[in-house]
Formats: C-alpha cells, structure tokens, sequence
C-alpha cells in the first residue's frame, strides 16, 4: 500500500509575551486565520491523513488541532511526539520508520528549519523555505514505514497561506 507524508509547519505564532518559554507560544492572529484556512483547503481537495503527529510545543499542537478540525479528524487522537520539537531531521525520520503500518497517511506537524530540510530530504523538491502553516505532501510507493529512508518520494502538491488557494497538484 502507498504511503503518504504530510509536512505541516506550524502556524504563525505570537511573540507578545517575552516572558514565555518557547514551547509555551500561541499562535497570533494569522496564525489562528491561517491553520483553519489551510485544513478547509486540505479538506476541499480531498485530502484526510490517518494519523496526526504534532510537536509539543504550543503553537504547533494549535496548528494540528485546527487543521484536525477542518479534516473531521478527532482532535482527541492527536499525537505530541518530542521528536517533532527541534530534535532534527533524524528523529524525525525515527519517528517514521517506527510507525505502524496500517496507516496509509500521516500528518506531522513541526517547525523550520527542519521541516524544511527535512522535505527536501525526503524528495526532490523546489521548496527552499516552507512558510508558516505550510503543507507539502509526499507520496511514497512503499509498504511499509521502515522503507522511508530507502525510497526517493515525490512531492505531490503543496500549499501556503499566501499561496494559490488551492494545492498545487505537481507532476
């Protein structure tokens, strides 16, 4: 069975209150426009990951849980991973390779840069900097999760706030 990857960073978030630990920041105002905006396009082209996986960290979960939303996915079933907050590209790999199978389509949602890199790792892709709430979906014609590292994936379509409005089907 075909897997898909989605990579989600997190929406904008407030820098209001000095004062707060990192992984404590909220979302600001774009933000909370922003990760609706972006789960209703996600919705809208049919797309609807099996598993969510989400940074701890505050304004990353509050992504998740609004793009969860938007998709009718169960905000309850969402996952906090530490491995999604600044643990680099190869726990976040870890994390993948260990996932079980019966899940066609994940959604991890995590912060730059190394969700960026992370993308471009996984595949050839054209994208040097994922804004804020961006969403890139990778295709794998793999069977099993374990497989991630050893298959080359291809972007299949991606989307930002300021973007289309649409997600970009890419051939």
């Amino acid at each position: 069975m075909p897997k898909t990857l989605y990579l989600v960073r997190h929406a904008k978030s407030s820098w209001d209150d000095a004062g707060l630990a990192d992984r404590d920041r909220p979302l600001n105002d774009r933000g909370l426009r922003d990760a609706p905006d972006m789960g209703k396009r996600l919705s809208a082209q049919g797309h609807r990951p099996d598993l969510i996986i989400s940074s701890p960290a505050k304004r990353a979960y509050s992504t998740a849980r609004k793009i969860a939303k938007k998709l009718g996915y169960e905000k309850s079933a969402i996952v906090k991973d530490e491995r999604l907050y600044f643990a680099g590209t190869g726990r976040m790999l870890e994390l993948l390779e260990n996932l079980d199978d019966r899940h066609g389509s994940v959604m991890i949602v995590g912060h730059n840069p190394a969700m960026t890199t992370f993308l471009n790792i996984l595949c050839d892709s054209p994208v040097h900097n994922m804004p804020t709430c961006s969403i890139a979906v990778v295709g794998y014609d793999i069977d099993s999760w374990t497989e991630l590292a050893s298959e080359e994936g291809s972007l299949l379509a991606y989307d930002f706030p300021k973007g289309s409005g649409n997600f970009l089907e890419l051939d």
